[in-house]
């Protein structure tokens, strides 16, 4: 009778050294791993910094003073300032787990409009970019309808909407191009974004301003407001939001128009950049706003991503686009360094949500 209370406390020993072991092992296994997983899952805008900060220091090694000069560096910015704002666009759809084909199309067609309803109508230009802005909402509130109400697939929605819209462009500026100097002796307000200013030798422009003051916007209404949450909940799980009390439709709603406007801004600044009214110009502007925001690090599977990830996977196609062209490389380098980062991006991206706890 005395060996039974010695044996169940050497069996309760054993088992608690097990599972210390057990515990350690785990701990063990996941340590820096795991650690690391943790920090880039709270901070998906981690990775694209590093890449971008790297590469500034890969490319000024190489080239020294002639890529390390403030000229040189602000140039980086006036280059990716349209796609920054359209990728800022495309991150509040992508963060809802969808995608906007038509950002591009929106941009030139409120470009034109613009343009359009100064020249053609003779209207004040004030009242033209109004309209120009208010074409872009109302292209983002009919994807918006579609993906919401009528729960018709967003790929499918804005591939439709790209064609139409620039069919529209097309058909509505008879493929006219409003020259600059037209512009700037009639309508100098048109070419607003475009205007330029010395800060210490750094070239900066209106339309740069624009594209931070953007990003740093809406980085805090995602984070800190109501509905900046509500995105977030509607990409992760629109069922369990709609549970929760988040009204999903007026969120995916609200987000196509405010992409839309966005869209109509772009636009504004893309006269600015080019200073003229182009139907034929951006018409890249949906895949490179993709790529941005890829590279940015935010999910194509929605609820996860920072915007600034956005803006630095912008400047780090523009870094290694001057970069390369400085060195005197192919421009196919350029496209090809390109596609491994995004690849790289997507991997990254999947492997934190497979490891994550």
């Amino acid at each position: 009778m005395s060996d039974a209370p010695s044996k169940a406390q050497d069996f309760e020993s054993a088992l608690s050294n097990a599972s210390k072991t057990v515990a350690e092992f785990d701990d063990h296994r996941k340590g820096f791993v795991h650690k690391l997983q943790h920090t880039l899952h709270m901070n998906p805008s981690l990775v694209p910094l590093i890449v971008l900060l790297l590469s500034i220091l890969v490319f000024g090694t190489l080239l020294g003073t002639k890529f390390f000069s403030p000229f040189a560096l602000t140039l980086i910015l006036q280059q990716v300032q349209i796609v920054g704002i359209l990728a800022a666009a495309q991150t509040l759809v992508i963060l809802t787990k969808g995608i906007d084909l038509s950002v591009g199309a929106i941009m030139v067609l409120s470009s034109v409009v613009m343009g359009q309803f100064t020249f053609r109508y003779g209207m004040p230009v004030e009242l033209a970019i109004v309209c120009g802005l208010l074409c872009g909402a109302l292209c983002g509130l009919i994807n918006g309808w579609l993906v919401a109400v009528m729960k018709l697939p967003p790929f499918i929605v804005t591939l439709g909407m790209w064609q139409i819209v620039l069919a529209t462009n097309f058909l509505y500026s008879k493929n006219e191009t409003i020259r600059a100097q037209d512009i700037e002796a009639t309508a100098p307000l048109l070419q607003f974004f475009g205007t330029k200013f010395n800060v210490g030798g750094a070239v900066f422009t209106v339309g740069v301003v624009f594209m931070v003051a953007l990003i740093l916007v809406l980085a805090y209404a995602l984070r800190h407001t109501a509905w900046g949450r509500h995105v977030y909940a509607v990409g992760d799980d629109p069922d369990a939001a709609e549970l929760s009390g988040v009204q999903v439709k007026k969120v995916l709603v609200s987000v196509y128009v405010l992409s839309g406007l966005i869209c109509a801004f772009a636009g504004w600044a893309l006269i600015g950049r080019i200073g003229s009214v182009s139907p034929t110009s951006g018409q890249l502007g949906n895949i490179e706003s993709i790529t941005a925001v890829v590279i940015g690090g935010i999910s194509l599977f929605g609820g996860r991503g920072s915007i600034l990830g956005a803006l630095f996977g912008a400047l780090i196609v523009g870094v290694f686009t001057l970069g390369l062209r400085l060195l005197g490389a192919d421009a196919q380098w350029t496209f090809l360094l390109i596609g491994l980062l995004i690849i790289a991006a997507v991997a990254v991206d999947q492997w934190i949500r497979k490891v994550s706890v």
